[in-house]
């Protein structure tokens, strides 16, 4: 399900995309691209920062790299985010997205 186009850009040596986060999903994982956002359920709460911890290992995970190399840029405290993702290409990103639906 896709309205628009993943929003995506570079930004110094790092890949910024919009994000839209489902808390207390009966899954984790990536979703979907709507309102040029992609959409991820996660499992946990939005409590004391439990569910930005497994955003970010879910976008570690899905994306191929490390931890460290994602950063919830803005929204910390929302379900609307930008994250940076470092230490992968704008086209593998788009790829991992496209294989969704």
């Amino acid at each position: 399900m896709s309205d628009a186009p993943l929003e995506l850009s570079e930004r110094d040596g790092a890949i910024r995309l919009a994000l839209a986060v489902k808390p207390r999903s009966s899954r984790s994982g990536l979703l979907c691209v709507k309102g040029g956002a992609l959409v991820v359920a996660l499992r946990s709460p939005p409590v004391d920062g439990a569910a930005n911890e497994e955003l970010i290992a879910v976008l570690a995970k899905s994306f191929g790299v490390r931890r460290a190399e994602v950063v919830i840029a803005t929204g910390a405290t929302g379900r609307r985010k930008l994250v940076e993702l470092r230490g992968v290409s704008v086209e593998a990103v788009r790829a991992r997205v496209a294989a969704l639906g």
